[in-house]
Order: structure tokens, then sequence, then C-alpha cells
């Protein structure tokens, strides 16, 4: 079977890939194809985002596929920055952009009010209209200060639960075993090896 992951992020292809090797499921990605149309993630839930850009990836290449959306829920600013996560400081805002903005929202809330979860959502749509959905979830706190150069967004400020350490400080390894995309794909991975081949 032949599944077209519906990213940009070559770290998530590569993380894919590594998962369903040795199964009977290929992986194509964006490096497969000459183009892809842009799809406008404008849902209020990460699973309407990841289930609008599966099925319109899927619409287009004629593929199985699946998409994923994420974000960090901050319980202390009434789950924000949520859907935004990417763009919380702006369209065009930096990693850095939006760590700063949380800090700067964040800078009188003591760290035991700074609880917070990473989200992912993940969809799988087929061109015949099948649909399945997973999500993954780890919990944590955000520190007072950014910690550690490894990862990406949020990461250095995101001390998951029972670790001391950044999900920047912590490394990939540790990250992809007890992160929610980490979580979700192991869900989709039992599906698809159970329904799929």
């Amino acid at each position: 079977m032949k599944l077209f992951l519906a990213t940009g992020n070559q770290h998530k292809i590569d993380e894919m890939k590594k998962i369903l090797a040795n199964t009977k499921i290929e992986i194509i990605s964006k490096n497969d194809i000459d183009s892809l149309p842009e799809v406008i993630e404008d849902q209020d839930t990460f699973i309407g985002n990841a289930l609008k850009k599966a099925r319109e990836i899927s619409n287009y290449t004629g593929f199985p596929t699946i998409s994923d959306d994420s974000g960090l829920v901050v319980e202390a600013l009434d789950g924000s920055p949520g859907v935004y996560s990417a763009r919380f400081a702006g369209v065009d805002a930096s990693d850095k952009d939006n760590n700063k903005k949380l800090l700067k929202l964040l800078k009188n809330t003591p760290k035991e009010e700074r609880g917070a979860y990473f989200s992912c959502a993940m969809a799988f749509v087929s061109p015949e209209g099948e649909e399945y959905t997973v999500t993954g979830r780890c919990d944590g706190v955000i520190d007072i200060e950014e910690k550690g150069s490894g990862g990406f967004g949020y990461d250095p400020l995101f001390v998951p639960t029972g670790y001391q350490q950044s999900f920047a400080e912590l490394g990939d390894e540790i990250k992809n075993r007890i992160s929610h995309r980490a979580k979700a794909l192991k869900k989709m991975k039992d599906y698809l090896l159970n329904n799929k081949n």
C-alpha cells in the first residue's frame, strides 16, 4: 500500500518512514511529487485541520493520505495558543517570536499554575472516502525561560511530566517516544497495519 504523508516537514517524513519500516506500507511525500496545492488550515480544532488537509491532498494525489495538526494548549491562557500555535505571535512569526509572546503572557503566572500539554490530531483519508482519526497528548508545564537547543517550536519551554528538562534538552530519542505526535503515530500505525495489509 502506498500512503501519502501530507506535510512539508522533512523531520515528520523521516520519522514516519522509520516507524513504518519493514511493513507493507510505502510512504510517499512531497519529495516524490512535483507540486502540491497549499491547504489553508482554517478550522477551529486540530482534528478539523488534519481532516481538511488529508481530504484535499488525497483528492489531489489520488493516494490514501495521512495528515496531522498539532499545537500547544496552555491552561492558564484558556487553551491558547491551540490551533494558532504556529502563528501565535503573527502570521510570519518565528519560533523565537512565539516563545517570547508566551513567556510575556505567563510572566506573572507561578510555575505550579503553568500546566500545559501538546496535542496532536492525525487523520487518514482514502480516495474512496474512508476516514479515520486519532489523537495523542503529552502533558507538562511551561518553564520560566527557554532551555536547550534541540527540537523546534515551543520545545525549549515545555517540560514534560516526569522530567526536569525541556523537550529541547531531552533530545529526539526521548521526545519521539513520549511526544504527542509519537503517541498519535503509534495509534495510526496500529490501525493501518491491522486494516490495510
